[in-house]
This record gives structure tokens, C-alpha cells and sequence, in this order.
């Protein structure tokens, strides 16, 4: 058997991460010992957890063990679980379905990939679980905290063609927020700013400088306290329309992290964050069919 050969399963909806092992001096001690200064976020016991629990293959799917040896230019499979996960207690909703798409409607608080202390409570892995398909890939992302219309890939070789669509910004999208009713804004109205990394590293600030990112913002409907926007971006910046209506003053109701970061506990779900991914529309580069997807979540005043 050649190396390329061996394709790690998808255990339990997740699938193997890839990790290549380059030369270095001095040479680690073990497989083990490399991997715990490699990932120094991951506690040293959880790799030794993995081990015991055989989630730790070779290239050419031999099991390995802490005293593994570190062999150079080679690469190893792992598999990534977690004692305990707090369980997102809402579901999502398959609105479509081809060969090559698979469109869903997801909750609030619900993360799209396995990250941080999130691996099976993740849309991806629920996914990967509920299908079979462990080619299953987000062709765009959603924040943990919004809600809406997501679209995933189903198969490797037509994935980049959808994901090219993003990039040439030829996808229509349209959100819903709300936000504070402020009677001296006029709308509709267009916000052009200059992003960047803000202060903490997770959050976006706006600067001076070249714009970099736009969205068309309108008024739907209001009261006396409280205004439903819908939102157009043009542009795809990490948090964009948070930014955008904290810009304006408006910051989006429930936001934990504009204006101000305001860490909520992980299992705090009674305050969902106003801001819905309703419409999504593009032309399919393939079937070459105008496709329009919309999410059943609705928000109030």
C-alpha cells in the first residue's frame, strides 16, 4: 500500500485533520512530544487521550502511541474530540439540496465549523452526521451568533467554482437586523468604511484610510424604539454589518461585542443576536439556473 492511498474515516461526523512533520533540529523525542509543542493551545493529556483512544494514524494508517517515533518529511492523521461541549439547543433546517449544493437555514449560536469548545455541536459536524458526506465544506461563512441561509458544498470537484462566485462578488445577499430607531438617520443609505483588526484580536474597528467595505442599509419598519434594517453588503468583511450599524450609532440589539465586548456565559442562550442572513440569490455557475434561497427565521420588533 502507497501512502496516498490511505484516507482516514469520518468518525462520528468528523473528519481527520492532516498534519506534516518537517525536518527540524533537534529532532522531537516522539511523535508526542512534537505535537505538544506544535499545539501548544492543546493540553498535553488530551493528546495523550487521543492516543489511548487510537484517534492517531501514520500515512499509511498504522495506529500510533506516544512512543511513536517523529519520522521527518511524513505526515500523521488526528482526530479531534472533546470531553465535554456545551449542546446548542436548536436546530437547523435543509431548505435545498443537488449534487453539488446543500442550503440550510441556521440557528443562532450555532458555530459553522469545529473550532475553540466547539467540535460536534458544530453546523459542519451535525451535518457530516445527518448525511454521510464527509466532503461536506461551508462555501461562506456565518457568525456563530447570526442566524440564516448558508450554503455548503457537496463534492470537492465543483467546490471551487461555487466558491469563486463569492470571491467575484456575483452572490446577492440580503440580511435582516434590529437595531435602535433614530429619527434624525435617513435611509436608504450607503456606508463606506476602512476595516481592520480591532482591539481584542476578534473583534473589527474602523480606521482612516482607503474604504474597504460597503453595504446599502434601508428601514423596513419601526416604532418608537426600535427599527428593522435590511442590509446589502457589497463587500464581505468579518463582522461588516455589526461595524457598519455601530457606526451609524445603531448598534444591533443583543450584540455582544459592539459597542462593547460583553462576554456571555457559553450556555446563555436568551439573547440572540438581531441579525438574520434572510435572502441569498446567484445565478449557478453550473446548471446556470438563477437560484434564490430564503430563510424561514423571522425577526420583530
Amino acid at each position: 500500500m502507497t501512502q496516498t492511498e490511505f484516507t482516514p474515516p469520518m468518525l462520528d461526523g468528523v473528519s481527520a485533520s492532516k498534519v506534516f512533520l518537517p525536518k527540524i533540529l533537534p529532532t522531537p523525542q516522539s511523535l508526542y512530544q512534537y505535537l505538544c509543542q506544535q499545539f501548544p493551545h492543546i493540553a498535553a493529556t488530551e493528546w495523550q487521550q487521543r492516543f489511548n483512544d487510537d484517534l492517531i494514524y501514520d500515512a499509511i494508517g498504522n495506529i500510533l502511541g506516544c512512543d511513536s517515533p517523529y519520522i521527518e518529511n511524513n505526515h500523521v492523521f488526528y482526530y479531534r474530540f472533546l470531553a465535554h461541549e456545551i449542546h446548542v439547543p436548536f436546530e437547523h433546517e435543509i431548505l435545498f439540496e443537488n449534487e453539488h449544493l446543500l442550503v440550510i437555514d441556521k440557528p443562532h449560536f450555532l458555530t459553522i465549523s469545529p473550532t475553540g469548545q466547539y467540535v460536534q455541536e458544530t453546523l459542519l459536524v451535525r451535518l457530516k452526521k445527518q448525511t454521510g458526506n464527509e466532503f461536506l465544506t461551508p462555501i461562506h461563512r456565518l457568525d456563530r451568533e447570526t442566524a440564516g441561509v448558508v450554503l455548503f458544498s457537496k463534492q470537492a470537484a465543483t467546490r471551487a467554482i461555487y466558491q469563486q462566485m463569492f470571491a467575484l462578488r456575483e452572490v446577492q445577499k440580503t440580511y435582516h437586523a434590529i437595531a435602535p430607531f433614530h429619527a434624525d438617520l435617513t435611509f436608504p443609505c450607503c456606508t463606506r468604511l476602512r476595516m481592520q483588526k480591532g482591539e481584542p484580536f476578534y473583534t473589527m474597528q474602523v480606521v482612516a484610510g482607503t474604504v474597504n467595505s460597503e453595504t446599502e442599509i434601508d428601514l423596513l419598519e419601526h416604532n418608537t424604539a426600535w427599527g428593522k434594517y435590511q442590509l446589502h453588503p457589497i463587500t464581505g468583511k468579518q463582522h461588516q454589518l455589526r461595524v457598519h450599524l455601530n457606526s451609524l450609532g445603531i448598534a444591533i440589539k443583543n450584540d455582544p461585542f459592539y459597542p462593547v465586548v460583553q462576554h456571555k456565559r457559553e450556555d446563555d442562550f436568551s439573547a440572540p443576536l438581531q441579525l438574520l442572513a434572510k435572502h441569498i440569490r446567484f445565478n449557478d455557475p453550473i446548471t446556470l439556473q438563477e437560484m434564490e434561497f430564503s430563510s424561514h427565521f423571522e425577526l420583530t420588533l
